[in-house]
């Protein structure tokens, strides 16, 4: 049976909710960004991230290993880490939350100030890409993501 493509199909009013950094909201969130490919502007400095999570309620371990990759000219969020990062994150799963789906900026600079956000490597690499301001068209569509983001995410 054909399928449209998910641009294409309408989306659901009520979407699956999953726990934050979990395989169900990896598929979420990649078909999230595939939806807004091409659309998004491109971040001037790639950077490759490897996010090491702590506290993670899910896992036996408590500890989960990620990556965000912007190499490709679009964000990449995916399990395990790079070879060739540029920087690693170690962050609490619930602060690794608000930085990916509040995206409070606020809240972010408290973390981080805390103590609560840990990096090793280029923190220039990082605080540029952050520090890149989005044009008029980008922050509608970022926050657009954002909250398409939030929907699929289990409080």
């Amino acid at each position: 049976m054909f399928s449209p493509p998910m641009a294409f199909r309408e989306r659901p009013a009520f979407p699956m909710q999953h726990p934050f950094l979990s395989d169900e909201w990896m598929a979420a969130v990649d078909n999230i960004r595939a939806e807004y490919h091409g659309r998004v502007e491109v971040p001037a400095s790639p950077l490759r991230i490897n996010l090491i999570a702590t506290e993670v309620p899910f896992r036996d371990d408590g500890q989960l290993d990620a990556h965000v990759d912007t190499r490709g000219g679009h964000v990449v969020i995916g399990h395990g880490h790079l070879e060739d990062g540029d920087v690693t994150v170690t962050v609490d799963y619930q602060t690794a939350k608000e930085l990916f789906v509040g995206q409070d900026p606020e809240a972010i600079m408290t973390a981080f100030m805390s103590g609560k956000i840990l990096v090793q490597g280029d923190i220039t690499a990082l605080m540029a890409l952050m520090a890149q301001p989005p044009d008029a068209d980008g922050i509608e569509l970022a926050n657009e993501i954002a909250e398409r983001t939030r929907e699929v995410t289990a409080p």
